[in-house]
């Protein structure tokens, strides 16, 4: 499953330091070692259930009563640990009604039973250390709860600074109107612990730009200018890929934190050395794999999550249609690297998220032609291939007047598809009559059809509509691992391996199709 902005995965609170999770009633030598554990320092996770005095000894609350599995609605307390959560949350889950017996312990979020709130997850310092009682007993479901499995990850290691200074952005690009610079300027001004301070363009008609739609920020003719600016802690690389690297790595050494927009950069042994000067100035890098975050990728990688599907085998995607590429640097390969680094650097962040790991074998077929006034291929199909013998492709076109569908995904019990849909907006104006305006095919959500296969040759189709919208999530992930060491959603090595297979693809491309096995 696509993992966003800070969930709790199934071996976070194994990687935490010195947490011991209790989810059975406690022996006597049980509940001593624990005991023992939280007094030396260290933390103690309670799965709550009721007649189990020594947890409710342990913990300082007692659980009072079992509730069925169900939505709740869970409220988080007012303390620094709810900080950039949802106060309140919904979350399906049995449920143990707690009451703290000791004056140590605090009560950290309440849920709503018949209209009254009742403590549902409790803290208590004891000793050196900390007792995490928890009410909502499904851990499974806490764990992957984008909202309660952060706080409880909180609460466990010990809480979060509670009012951080904000962290000044700066872009390297601000582009035109519209483009990656203003994006990321509001994205920042809308995230709580960032703040867009400064921006980097050869061209002053861009910066004007940039103070026009932000009046506060520090203008700079150069990356160089840029690093050299006290107020950025940040610096987003939005050029043109073709220079990614080689500004990447001034901005570590000058000992800013990096973002890089996709793709990293154009060569795999860029990358490494990138992940190679990050470590070694202490710096964070990451990659604007921006669409993780769209609702459609994040149904599918939900259905595929519940493994209503089975096993999946067989993942194809596609963007494109019949019609003239972009004449800007997208469409030249000396800039951008080829066609393969465009949508291709979100397709295969896809695929190889929902996969796990990176292929072991990749061919592409090109071709070209219909457009013949650019660099860049009308048309190619990337085929990867896993060591267990999975598969997936990705195809990208400019000459398909029949738009496949976005997504084809195969598995063991079904298969789920997703078709792109017109984006058309109609509207009539006085003294204007009818007028239309036409949106990129590849910006709107697409509805998700899932077919189970259920036995004795029966096929049962579902609709799903996309996710809810999760706002600015890679920013928010990024200021949350900055200030809360919350775990980054991007980390450089994913966006290495990206990079990795769009080159071989791209190599493989040119040489008519060569299998390039990966290293």
């Amino acid at each position: 499953m696509l993992r966003t902005r800070g969930t709790l995965r199934a071996d976070d609170l194994a990687a935490l330091t010195d947490v011991r999770v209790i989810t059975t009633p406690l022996d006597t030598d049980t509940a001593a070692s624990a005991t023992a554990h939280a007094d030396g320092g260290g933390t103690v996770l309670i799965i709550a259930t009721t007649a189990d005095p020594l947890a409710a000894e342990l913990g300082g609350a007692d659980a009072t009563r079992e509730r069925p599995l169900a939505e709740w609605f869970v409220t988080l307390a007012d303390r620094p640990e709810a900080r950039r959560l949802d106060g309140e949350t919904p979350i399906t889950s049995a449920l143990t009604l707690l009451r703290p017996t000791s004056d140590a312990t605090e009560i950290a979020a309440t849920t709503s039973v018949e209209f009254t709130h009742h403590p549902t997850i409790t803290v208590r310092r004891r000793g050196a250390g900390t007792v995490v009682t928890l009410g909502v007993t499904d851990l499974d479901a806490v764990r992957a709860h984008p909202t309660i499995g952060r706080f409880v990850t909180r609460l466990l290691q010990g809480g979060v600074p509670a009012d951080p200074r904000p962290l000044g952005l700066g872009v390297v690009g601000y582009g035109p109107f519209g483009g990656m610079g203003y994006l990321h300027g509001l994205a920042a001004t809308e995230t709580d612990g960032l703040a867009f301070v400064a921006a980097a363009d050869p061209v002053s008609a861009r910066l004007d730009a940039a103070r026009d739609d932000f009046p506060d920020v520090a203008a700079h003719t150069d990356a160089e200018s840029l690093a050299a600016d006290p107020n950025v802690d940040i610096a987003i690389v939005a050029t043109p890929p073709a220079h990614h690297a080689e500004l990447a790595a001034t901005l570590l050494r000058a000992g800013k934190h990096v973002v890089v927009e996709k793709p990293m950069c154009l060569d795999p042994a860029d990358a490494d050395a990138l992940i190679v000067t990050a470590a070694e100035h202490d710096r964070v890098l990451t990659v604007h794999q921006s669409r993780r975050w769209d609702r459609d990728v994040l149904a599918l990688g939900a259905l595929i999550a519940s493994g209503e599907i089975g096993d999946v085998f067989n993942i194809e995607t596609f963007v494109g249609g019949f019609e003239h590429p972009c004449r800007a640097w997208h469409s030249e390969d000396t800039i951008s690297g080829g066609a393969i680094y465009d949508w291709g650097s979100h397709h295969v962040d896809w695929i190889l998220q929902l996969y796990g790991q990176a292929p072991a074998r990749v061919l592409c077929s090109t071709h070209q032609r219909v457009w013949h006034d650019t660099t860049n291929v009308d048309q190619l199909a990337l085929w990867m291939q896993w060591t267990d013998g999975r598969e997936a492709t990705f195809r990208q076109s400019d000459i398909c007047a029949i738009r496949r569908p976005k997504f084809h995904v195969e598995g063991t019990a079904g298969t789920i598809e997703g078709y792109y849909r017109p984006l058309r907006h109609d509207t009539v104006e006085p003294g204007r009559g009818h007028l239309e305006q036409v949106s990129h095919h590849a910006e709107a959500p697409v509805d998700l059809t899932m077919a189970r296969y259920v036995g004795a040759n029966q096929i049962v189709e579902s609709e799903h509509a996309p996710a809810a919208h999760p706002g600015w999530g890679f920013h928010h992930n990024l200021a949350d691992h900055l200030q809360f060491d919350e775990p980054l959603a991007v980390p450089p090595e994913q966006s290495r391996d990206v990079v990795r297979v769009l080159e071989a693809g791209h190599r493989s491309g040119a040489s008519g199709g060569a299998l390039i096995e990966l290293d």
